[in-house]
């Protein structure tokens, strides 16, 4: 499949609807467990879609777009979303994340960018030079990934439970 901004943005736009279905209303056991040691819940994963959403793909977007000379990327802490309040209610953050996200794809439309920016570049801090169209592709691979990343941590949590059907249930052997 080729980049196309209208194909990805009908993939950013729903990511907060999906995610609001699947986890509003949902008791903690779902959405605090995780996999183990060093693996994210649920609300850890929402946590670091909205911090990305703060701090990430517009910035990132707006840094290729400019005027400057200057394209260098900060660097993104992936982890920050567990330093921020815990406190916060799934509906909290599920509303948070949903006006983040429209503000930003509101932002990106308006910016009107054209098949020929899609290779403007910047300066990723691991990567080196990244283009415009890589980064918006990433950012829909990013919440796909994501929401079966949340799929994967809910799923494990039955793993136990499954009894033999875990031999054909290959989210439980990931």
């Amino acid at each position: 499949m080729n980049f196309e901004l209208s194909d990805s943005i009908e993939i950013l736009e729903r990511t907060p609807i999906v995610l609001k279905s699947y986890l509003s209303g949902l008791s903690d056991n779902w959405l605090r467990n995780n996999e183990g040691k060093d693996t994210w819940s649920p609300y850890d994963v929402l946590g670091h879609l909205i911090f990305g959403e703060k701090t990430d793909w517009m910035v990132r977007i707006k840094i290729i777009l400019n005027d400057s000379e200057d394209k260098l990327f900060g660097p993104f802490d992936r982890f920050a979303q567990l330093q921020e309040d815990q406190d916060k209610s799934i509906e909290e953050m599920l509303e948070n994340f949903s006006e983040l996200r429209h503000s930003n794809l509101e932002e990106l439309k308006a910016l009107n960018i054209t098949p020929k920016e899609f290779s403007l570049t910047g300066i990723h801090p691991e990567f080196g030079t990244v283009r415009l169209d890589q980064l918006i592709a990433t950012w829909v691979a990013h919440d796909l990934g994501h929401v079966g990343q949340i799929s994967r941590v809910m799923a494990k949590q039955y793993k136990d439970e499954a009894g033999p059907w875990i031999k054909y249930l290959r989210v439980l052997n990931q």
